[in-house]
């Protein structure tokens, strides 16, 4: 006897008998109506009905094969993130192109591509995600880009799919195609992670020797929001004053110097401004803009903190790596080289997690990692102590403890669903 338990209702179910002695299968995730968005291999559960009970896994290739998977473990998920400016005369094609490769393949995340090249971050069954990256850099304007992995433990980092045109590849105020990025000459100049570590302990070494200088020969500058620097960041970094990127105003300052801008009082001429963000694309954004300013002496550190981290372990960095999907925060990573697209594995700890504190109370945290406020209208990302989330209910103030779209406290590593998760089940508690 077949049973099949679904959110769905299917009509009918027949699978090789050979394979399917009086079973029970669990289905989930398969769209019947449109096969064109089909997700295959479509994975089965199946527990055979025996005295002794065992879980086998079958998977039904593109092929139309029922495959065997082992049973020891889970199938390895890993995210990929790489950019590349170069010129795409025709973007929609383009997408059209990378959406009928997708086809059949399990992967989530966000790519965009415009005519200023793409930008991507997604993850995935290691075959499907690699699957991808590869064949993107068998095109000859995508085959030197650099392309980071890391693991996904717990499957999937992102809801789902979005892979289109879009206007800017990076949000930034006023937008970004209208900025030289196709030309690397109005870019800062990429260092490699030994030479950004040479630099950054040369610019900390003269900055603690010289407290009183007022226009260094070299400035750190953390083009990311203030609560990813809250997590982690390069010593001698100074935390953003921004919650947004496209916010972000360094050197734009003419009139006045402000506290709040590092490059305020900088020679354009002759400071060094060593410039670092995640995985490097919002750096060469901003080092365009800064270029335009007049600055002169731009560097960035070639692929972000995350290749660093690869390259040169935690030396220089504190604390953890804030992340854009539903992991928020790594512990400083290593691994194989990008360019063997291998995934990569996890160091333990870090150089120094005191500098993190609870948003609320100013203590310090346990966990570099930070919730959302359970206020669904507020949504606030922020670092919270055990003490405060259990007084105030997983609220990032006592204010949106009584506001009326109130969601649960998570526990763990958890983050929220869809609205319409806890508003259904409200009206069931009733």
């Amino acid at each position: 006897m077949l049973q099949v338990m679904s959110s769905f209702t299917v009509p009918f179910l027949l699978a090789p008998t050979k394979y399917f002695p009086k079973i029970a299968v669990t289905a989930t995730s398969f769209n019947f109506n449109n096969r064109k968005k089909r997700v295959l291999p479509f994975v089965w559960q199946l527990r055979r009905k025996c005295k002794e009970s065992c879980l086998s896994s079958y998977a039904l290739s593109s092929k139309g094969d029922w495959l065997e998977i082992n049973d020891e473990g889970k199938e390895e998920f890993i995210v990929v993130n790489f950019y590349c400016f170069v010129f795409i005369k025709d973007p929609e094609e383009e997408v059209t192109k990378h959406l009928s490769f997708m086809e059949g393949r399990d992967i989530h995340g966000r790519i965009y591509l415009n005519q200023q090249g793409i930008n991507a971050q997604y993850s995935g069954p290691k075959k499907d995600a690699l699957a991808y990256v590869r064949w993107v850099r068998e095109d000859s304007r995508f085959s030197n880009v650099l392309v980071q992995i890391s693991s996904a433990l717990n499957g999937h980092v992102f809801p789902r799919l979005k892979l289109r045109y879009k206007p800017s590849l990076v949000q930034a105020k006023g937008g970004i195609s209208h900025l030289p990025l196709l030309d690397p000459s109005m870019r800062a100049e990429p260092l490699a992670p030994s030479e950004w570590r040479k630099r950054l302990e040369a610019v900390n070494n003269t900055n603690n020797s010289s407290h009183e200088n007022s226009n260094p020969s070299g400035i750190l500058l953390d083009v990311r929001n203030g609560y990813e620097w809250d997590v982690g960041h390069f010593q001698g970094a100074q935390r953003p004053d921004v919650d947004c990127f496209r916010a972000t105003s360094f050197g734009k300052s003419e009139s006045e110097v402000i506290a709040s801008d590092p490059l305020a009082a900088a020679d354009k001429e002759r400071t060094d401004i060593l410039m670092y963000c995640t995985g490097g694309i919002r750096c060469d954004v901003y080092s365009a803009i800064l270029r335009k300013q007049g600055f002169k002496r731009l560097y960035t550190l070639k692929g972000g903190v995350s290749h660093y981290l690869e390259s040169e372990g935690s030396v220089g960095w504190v604390g953890n790596l804030f992340v854009f999907d539903a992991r928020l925060s790594l512990p400083p990573s290593t691994g194989k080289p990008a360019v063997e697209i291998e995934a990569t594995t996890m160091l333990e700890g870090s150089l120094d997690d005191s500098f993190a504190k609870c948003y609320i109370c100013g203590s310090q945290v346990s966990e570099l990692r930070h919730r959302n406020c359970a206020n669904l209208d507020c949504n606030l990302l922020f670092l919270c102590c055990a003490g405060c989330v259990e007084s105030l209910r997983g609220c990032c103030c006592s204010e949106c403890t009584s506001a009326r779209r109130l969601r649960p406290v998570l526990t763990g590593h958890q983050r929220y669903q869809k609205w319409h998760n806890y508003r259904d089940f409200e009206l069931q508690s009733l």
